[in-house]
């Protein structure tokens, strides 16, 4: 499949709000894995704001605890905050050259084999609601048809988080979708915890398990996660290891 034929998929993916299956955590999931796939990055993922302005990781191409922890180091300074402040995109070509100006996150990121990072806003029209941020193993700044993507598709996923109601739009709404997404991520990373638990395993392979479940079933993730949550789904339910499977 050519790329063309491939992003428009991804578009239509990402704006079909009709979908039964369809949630805001699994948005976001096909957003940084569909921009791992087209764009030329290694790695991404996509933080959103909450109330206090503090920047919080939805999703990420890898699910090990040490890629979670390099990105909280964005959630008051770095490039990911500057591109959610300003609501532009930040290029950082060179991250050894940063070092100065972000020691402890250079430090991190260099140390994850990462060189370079490129964030972009996850705006609604203008208004900034979070960060994309896009990292890479070499040196450089994305190429630009790239970097143009990348937006659109964030964008294209900011609208989708707010119009996957059929009622319409206030502005309070964007504040009450936005925290309702991150507290629906807590919720998750809970579930994931029961899940690796009950099975002995990484978090990593939790989440595998947790989306296989839902593309399986053809549910919601955040329904999932708060089943599991609340006892009202038990954990041998989403694994290989319940009764019949």
């Amino acid at each position: 499949m050519n790329r063309e034929r491939q992003l428009a998929q991804v578009f239509v993916a990402l704006s079909d709000t009709y979908a039964s299956e369809f949630d805001p955590l699994s948005l976001f999931h096909r957003l940084v894995h569909s921009c791992q796939d087209l764009l030329d990055v290694d790695a991404a993922a996509v933080m959103i704001a909450d109330a206090r302005g503090d920047l919080k990781t939805m999703a990420t191409t890898d699910e090990d605890a040490a890629f979670a922890e390099l990105l909280q180091m964005q959630s008051g300074r770095g490039p990911c905050m500057d591109s959610y402040r300003t609501a532009a995109a930040v290029s950082v070509p060179d991250m050894a050259a940063e070092y100065e100006r972000w020691p402890t996150l250079v430090t991190a990121v260099r140390e994850a084999g990462y060189e370079s990072l490129q964030a972009v806003p996850v705006r609604l029209h203008e208004r900034p609601l979070g960060a994309l941020t896009l990292l890479r193993r070499r040196r450089g700044d994305l190429a630009e048809d790239d970097l143009h993507i990348a937006q659109a598709l964030a964008d294209s996923a900011a609208l989708a988080l707010m119009h996957w109601s059929t009622e319409p739009t206030r502005v309070d709404d964007i504040v009450t979708r936005v925290q309702s997404v991150i507290a629906a991520k807590a919720t998750l990373e809970i579930a994931k915890g029961m899940v690796a638990q009950y099975t002995d395993t990484s978090i990593a392979e939790a989440s595998r398990l947790l989306n296989a479940y839902v593309r399986e079933r053809r549910v919601r993730l955040t329904e999932t996660a708060y089943a599991l949550v609340t006892r009202a789904l038990t954990p041998d339910a989403v694994t290989d290891r319940g009764p019949g499977r």
